[in-house]
């Protein structure tokens, strides 16, 4: 739901000024992913029809992925013995993490078949963009554009992608 998205939104960007304020500091990853889910748990009983995920870079320099539902519960996602954390969310969630799996993890290919890969920007970004093309062309209530967010050390960078041009 876009309008409970963007008041979500501004209810947590209000909330990390207020951190900000109080204790001189930007919040850290981990302390964004609490406040979240502080605000989530709030509104349980009338809640934000969000499904939230959010990213960042955590204090040891390490990518941090968190996963949320509707109520606040959420959780880091860590891959054990891969580098990438990632996780979906959404109409097509299914659909679209069942191919990240295979092609990340290679859980559902023979160990002798498996390929160790370190992942470059540009090739998440066109894995990212298969995986949402064809989400977007099997589910109907996916949208008909993404956003690709890179977040490293140089900062956030946003790519616009479009899904369906019918």
């Amino acid at each position: 739901m876009k309008a409970d998205a963007i008041t979500l939104h501004k209810v947590l960007a209000i909330r990390i000024t207020m951190y900000q304020h109080t204790h001189r500091k930007e919040p850290s990853i981990t302390a964004i992913a609490q406040m979240l889910s502080t605000i989530l748990y709030g509104k349980r009983f009338f809640p934000y029809y969000t499904f939230n995920v959010l990213a960042g870079i955590d204090s040891a320099g390490k990518g941090a992925v968190f996963h949320y539902d509707a109520i606040g519960n959420f959780e880091r996602i860590e891959v054990e013995g891969q580098k990438y954390g990632y996780t979906t969310s959404g109409s097509g969630s299914a659909l679209a993490h069942a191919v990240l799996d295979q092609q990340i993890q290679q859980e559902n290919i023979k160990p002798e078949l498996r390929t160790a890969q370190d992942f470059t920007n540009e090739q998440v970004v066109s894995l990212c963009q298969d995986v949402l093309s064809s989400t977007g062309e099997r589910d109907i209530y996916t949208g008909d554009a993404a956003e690709i967010f890179i977040i490293d050390a140089s900062g956030v960078q946003k790519i616009n992608f479009e899904l369906k041009k019918d």
